[in-house]
């Protein structure tokens, strides 16, 4: 799994795998899920992301894991 985020765009992409990507679907205003041959979910990518939230820092993302 990969996250990239970038600042100049203003997005945050996150891979789930190496899949080759055959179609992407916007699914909510700046929602964009890419998918493979098989119709999985292998990418989600969130544009406008300074936008979506106030307190957000790109200099500072966290992972959780449980």
């Amino acid at each position: 799994m990969k996250l990239r985020v970038d600042k100049k765009a203003d997005a945050l992409y996150l891979r789930l795998d190496d899949s080759r990507i055959v179609d992407s679907r916007e699914v909510a205003p700046g929602i964009v899920i890419d998918f493979d041959d098989h119709d999985n979910a292998v990418g989600i990518e969130m544009l406008g992301l300074s936008k979506r939230s106030a307190t957000l820092n790109l200099g500072e993302l966290q992972f959780q894991t449980d």
